[in-house]
């Protein structure tokens, strides 16, 4: 625990709490139950920082197994091809810390993986990588911590098949660009003139 968890909880009181969730709930290490659940989970949520501590935050996903559990410290998947930013992996060159955070949204269930995370080029092993999708780069995690994540708020869903080829009647934009803002309407409302100018009519 930091020296800002140890305040935090000396000032509201659950310094005894907080001590008594690591003794039983906090582990070093993955055991057998969590590697079963990791190795069932088709999402991962990914918490990255920069050396000077900015932030980013994202998910991967893939099919059951795409986080591979090596042993019960190091964890490893691989990363596609995607938008060229390299957001997470450009933090991870510079600052190895990352959250790893796993949620079965299903059996109400996740868990926190702290760790230390390195950039591999060439794993060697591309065995249970899915045709077409050759992973470009891999991620392999130390574990530092493994902790259960409180289901109280975990809310309950369930996936729903993809439908391809399926149309709409209306047009729709690209995922990609959902929150590009549309150009604005010629015939919408106009910022006021200056004072002193009229508007011609």
């Amino acid at each position: 625990m930091n020296r800002g968890e140890r305040q935090l909880q000396d000032t509201l009181g659950t310094r005894q709490q907080a001590d008594a969730f690591h003794a039983r709930q906090t582990l070093d290490y993955l055991n057998d139950r969590m590697r079963s659940f990791i190795g069932r989970q088709t999402v991962m949520f990914l918490a990255t920082a920069d050396q000077s501590g900015s932030c980013d935050n994202t998910f991967r996903a893939g099919p059951p197994g795409f986080v591979r559990v090596l042993d019960e410290r190091h964890l490893s998947w691989p990363e596609y091809r995607g938008n060229g930013v390299m957001a997470s992996l450009g933090n991870i060159a510079e600052n190895p810390q990352v959250g790893l955070l796993f949620i079965d949204f299903g059996e109400v269930i996740g868990l926190h993986v702290n760790g230390t995370a390195e950039i591999i080029q060439d794993p060697g092993d591309q065995a249970n990588t899915p045709p077409g999708q050759r992973a470009r780069l891999w991620i392999v995690a130390r574990v530092q911590e493994a902790y259960i994540h409180c289901a109280k708020n975990i809310p309950r869903m369930v996936e729903i098949p993809r439908q391809r080829g399926r149309q709409s009647p209306v047009e729709q934009p690209k995922k990609s660009d959902y929150f590009i803002p549309e150009p604005a309407s010629r015939t919408g409302p106009q910022p006021p003139a200056p004072v002193g100018q009229r508007r011609s009519k």
